[in-house]
């Protein structure tokens, strides 16, 4: 593999971004599955999860597949995201970024996860597809 290349994989399942009002309870749905993500600002609360977990009228925008990119990731790399997020964003595909502490994540609506994973792999980086 090139210098500067990812492994990624894809994780199974549809996912939603979810807004809540910033000092709503976290709710019980919010966690479990493979993949959540829970974000509260002075503004919103915001909850990624399995789009099957999401209580009946909560706002949401719906359709997101996970890409991981395979860690742990040391503090001290540079550029990760931004060598998977250039040429995916030359190519108009959409993304929903987030990172933790081991490694980063990079969202793209199921529409559009085709074309986004022929671009990273042109790119160079490796996907494993295998949940598609």
């Amino acid at each position: 593999m090139r210098k500067g290349t990812r492994k990624l994989e894809l994780l199974p399942g549809v996912y939603a971004v979810c807004r809540l009002d910033k000092d709503a309870v976290l709710p019980d749905w919010a966690i479990g599955g493979p993949f959540s993500s829970i974000t509260r600002t002075t503004e919103e609360l915001s909850v990624v999860c399995p789009d099957a977990q999401v209580a009946p009228g909560v706002q949401k925008e719906t359709g997101w597949r996970v890409l991981t990119v395979r860690g742990p990731l040391d503090f001290s790399q540079t550029g990760v995201l931004s060598s998977l997020i250039g040429s995916l964003a030359e190519k108009g595909v959409s993304i929903f970024a987030l990172s933790t502490f081991d490694t980063d994540y990079v969202m793209v609506k199921h529409e559009q996860l085709k074309e986004a994973i022929q671009t990273l792999e042109s790119a160079g980086h490796d996907v494993r597809r295998a949940c598609e």
